[in-house]
């Protein structure tokens, strides 16, 4: 009788024999395979099962390329900059160097109760001087090619975080980290020309084997448009203001035309007699975040006493401010055509301007219209020499009539903006820029990199705007390094983002103090081929990594131009009802007590039993104890069989070869969850197959499944497969084939009709003649014919059906 599954002992000895003996070893021989996880933020809360789920997937489809004969790339790291580990430090009372190293070392042995194949040689971490080196070099190189500037403009500013967000780190108006609502604030900012790369960033994704569903946020995130851009002349006097519009065929339905509150001519414009409204407007404007001006609610706005001139047809339009316009949005003012724009219709209503209609169902105009005509097709009316052309036909060809009348010119206009790139706080990368009164804007000299981020006693924000750097005199008094006069360091450090945009390139070369990754190491390893983790980083981390991997084909680092060839998001595991994990809610659920209770490959196994890994599922600790069942009727079988050493019948023979295609197919449709329920499956089979031959199967059937197994549950794979007799690890095996003709069965079953209604099923050979199976079927059935038989009908390994006339 097989012993007991210990998995307390047998988990303890293989962690010590992997780390004794490793079994992911370049032999220089194997093709790559680059499996990433996204890597974690050492946040102070530690690990819950949910952040096992990605961990378990990865390494599992890690193990699973190993058996499959590759040298597996499989690092991990630390993203440790920026406001997550900030913000736990200050709420700590600590300096946020200090938790950051508690927390890593936390992190890491719970990761490692994991038994995830990571290398920890290529250990990275943004916090490490040697590294944040390189995050500087990069943008010193942005900086030389003009793609890293300054600026100072309204932004996205956090109250409770103190510092200035990019647009993709507001959330429905609050902040991605924090969650509070945020406000406007001008500052100076360091941008990235983010936007230089939108067409690439566009078009490139065609190339990725990614989810759709990213693919779409990315592609509406940049959202690329196409239309002109027109000038109307300012009455009165000599400035002209530009609008994007992608309708032009609209131009004659133009009636009014409205500025963002920031616009550059917004106060200008404003005569004596409204001009303290319109500063009020402009000043209420700014304390509103853009999704809130955004929103479906009443349009507001102020008149600014002057008027544009319609380069069409002359008409003169009042100009408005109104805060539904974004200053970051085409030129940050548009043309309102109210006839056929909800937005404008319900503004040119409020405040009673004139509604023009253009664009007309069948020419027939809109009496007293009460809504908006949006169909996007339809003749042009009131248009001049444009009434009676198909709406459709003419947006395609105003531009080019804009341009020849030298009005405007046709245009592409993306909702991507630059990215807003520094921080106004401590616990971040420093920005090298020295400011000289001279030179200007001078980067730190190359071979003097990395500059180190200095040590403070006080590093809390100040919500002045300034951080916290700015008062370290000594650190920030230098000199320029272009004409050697007094100068001062850029005090903003960047954001998180930063690190995390180009980390897994450094993964493989993370020793070399000489470069960023060495040519024959890039060329080797990279790119990335499968990375795993959230669909919460679409729009950032995800699309900020593809930008730096195309900075750095540009200027010839790296000889590839997207970062992740095949993308998988996991799903997240929640609480009762649906509801995140989250120490504040009180759901969180720690692997630590299921580990020492069911053992770590139970945890793994349940981790991916829960469901459609790409999809949310509720965590249930009662589902634990299947798979742990699972495992010990599987400990028991494979332990009896090879004591009993039996010789494999056919049917243990067809079950192996079937098992092997499903479970494969499965898998490589990233079908986990079905993955597991197939093992149960199929060691259910097995262990009636054994029951019928002295309780066991042959050893070949038990070393093909453990070897099925071995990606999933390693520790109870390792042991079964020493105990069958192999001296070397399981994962210097290989990943077993099918053979479809063992696969195919001797009997089927098939059903026996008469008329079309079925009154047995019988088993047959498979390759049974027509005649035969007629014989057999009517045979099964004698009993229930009544009358004539007129037709017999076999449909091979389907349907046997004999039609009687009564």
């Amino acid at each position: 009788m097989a012993a007991p599954y210990n998995h307390r002992a047998i988990e303890a000895k293989w962690r010590t024999n992997w780390e004794k003996k490793p079994v992911n070893v370049n032999d220089g021989k194997k093709p790559k395979y680059y499996c990433l996880d996204m890597f974690p933020y050492p946040s102070g809360n530690g690990l819950h099962v949910g952040h096992w789920r990605g961990y378990v997937i990865s390494d599992v489809w890690s193990r699973y390329k190993m058996l499959q004969g590759y040298y597996l790339i499989h690092p991990m790291g630390w993203d440790a900059f920026g406001l997550p580990a900030e913000n736990y430090a200050i709420k700590m009372g600590v300096h946020p160097a200090v938790s950051t190293a508690a927390n890593i070392k936390n992190i890491k042995r719970q990761i490692n109760d994991i038994a995830a194949i990571y290398d920890w040689d290529m250990e990275v971490n943004t916090t490490d001087p040697e590294f944040y080196k390189w995050t500087q070099w990069i943008f010193v190189k942005m900086f030389k090619e003009g793609l890293a500037y300054e600026k100072e403009f309204p932004i996205n500013w956090c109250p409770s975080c103190k510092t200035g967000l990019a647009n993709e780190e507001v959330v429905n108006g609050c902040c991605e980290r924090c969650g509070t609502s945020v406000t406007k604030k001008n500052l100076r900012q360091w941008m990235l020309r983010i936007t230089k790369y939108a067409d690439r960033l566009l078009s490139d994704l065609d190339k990725l084997d990614w989810p759709e569903k990213v693919k779409k946020m990315q592609t509406d995130w940049i959202g690329k448009s196409y239309g002109a851009e027109v000038d109307f002349p300012v009455e009165g006097r000599e400035e002209k203001i530009t609008v994007y519009t992608t309708r032009p065929d609209t131009l004659h339905g133009a009636t009014f035309m409205v500025l963002a509150p920031e616009h550059a001519l917004a106060k200008s414009l404003a005569t004596d007699e409204t001009r303290e409204a319109v500063e009020k407007y402009i000043f209420d404007a700014s304390m509103k975040s853009n999704v809130d001006r955004l929103q479906d609610k009443e349009k507001t706005g102020v008149f600014t006493g002057t008027y544009a001139i319609n380069p069409l047809n002359g008409e003169k339009l009042p100009i408005w401010l109104s805060d539904y316009v974004l200053a970051d949005y085409g030129t940050g003012a548009i043309m309102c055509v109210p006839a056929h724009d909800d937005r404008d219709f319900e503004f040119a209503k409020k405040f009673d301007i004139p509604i023009i209609q253009v664009i007309a169902k069948d020419g027939k105009e809109i009496q007293n219209m009460t809504e908006a005509y949006t169909e996007a097709s339809g003749t042009m009316i009131n248009s001049g020499e444009w009434n009676g052309m198909e709406s459709s036909v003419l947006k395609k060809e105003a531009p080019h009539i804009i341009e020849k009348l030298g009005i405007g010119r046709k245009t592409v206009n993306y909702k991507l903006r630059d990215w807003v790139f520094s921080r106004q706080r401590y616990w971040g990368e420093p920005i090298p820029i020295v400011h000289c009164p001279k030179c200007g804007a001078v980067p730190v000299p190359e071979d003097q990199l990395p500059l180190r981020l200095p040590e403070v006693e006080s590093y809390q924000p100040t919500g002045t705007g300034e951080s916290p750097l700015a008062a370290i005199d000594e650190w920030v008094n230098t000199t320029c390094p272009c004409c050697g006069a007094p100068a001062k360091r850029e005090t903003n450090t960047m954001p998180q983002w930063a690190g995390s945009s180009w980390y897994f390139l450094r993964y493989v070369d993370s020793k070399n103090n000489k470069e960023l990754v060495s040519k024959e190491k890039a060329d080797k390893y990279l790119p990335v081929d499968m990375y795993i983790g959230g669909v919460e980083h679409a729009v950032l981390h995800l699309l900020y990594s593809r930008f730096y991997t195309k900075f750095l084909y540009d200027i010839g680092a790296i000889d590839f131009d997207e970062p992740f060839v095949k993308l998988f998001n996991q799903g997240m595991i929640t609480g009762k009802n649906g509801i995140k994990m989250s120490k504040s809610k009180g759901n969180v659920i720690s692997p630590d007590d299921l580990v020492n209770d069911y053992g770590c490959d139970s945890l793994r196994m349940y981790e991916l039993f829960v469901g459609p890994p790409e999809l949310d599922a509720e965590w249930d600790d009662r589902g634990i104890d299947g798979v742990s069942r699972f495992l010990k009727r599987f400990w028991t079988l494979a332990l009896d069989s090879i004591e009993k050493d039996i010789p494999a019948t056919k049917e243990m023979e067809k079950t192996r070869h079937k098992m092997v295609y499903d479970i494969t197919s499965r898998l490589e449709a990233f079908s986990l969850n079905t993955v597991v329920s197939g093992f149960m499956e199929y060691t259910n089979k097995l262990i009636a197959i054994a029951k019928q031959n002295d309780g066991a199967v042959d050893k070949e059937t038990i070393e093909t499944v453990t070897i099925l197994l071995a990606p999933f549950v390693p520790h109870i794979a390792e042991e079964i497969w020493e105990k069958l007799g192999h001296e070397d690890s399981i994962f210097h095996a290989q990943w077993p084939a099918h053979d479809e003709e063992l696969m195919k069965d001797d009997e089927i079953e098939v059903p026996v009709q008469i008329n079309g209604k079925t009154k047995a099923v019988i088993s047959i050979p498979a390759e049974i003649s027509k005649e035969d199976a007629i014989a057999e079927g009517k045979k099964a059935v004698a009993d229930k014919i009544s009358g004539n038989i007129i037709k017999e009908i076999y449909v091979p390994k389907k349907i046997i059906n004999i039609v009687v006339k009564k």
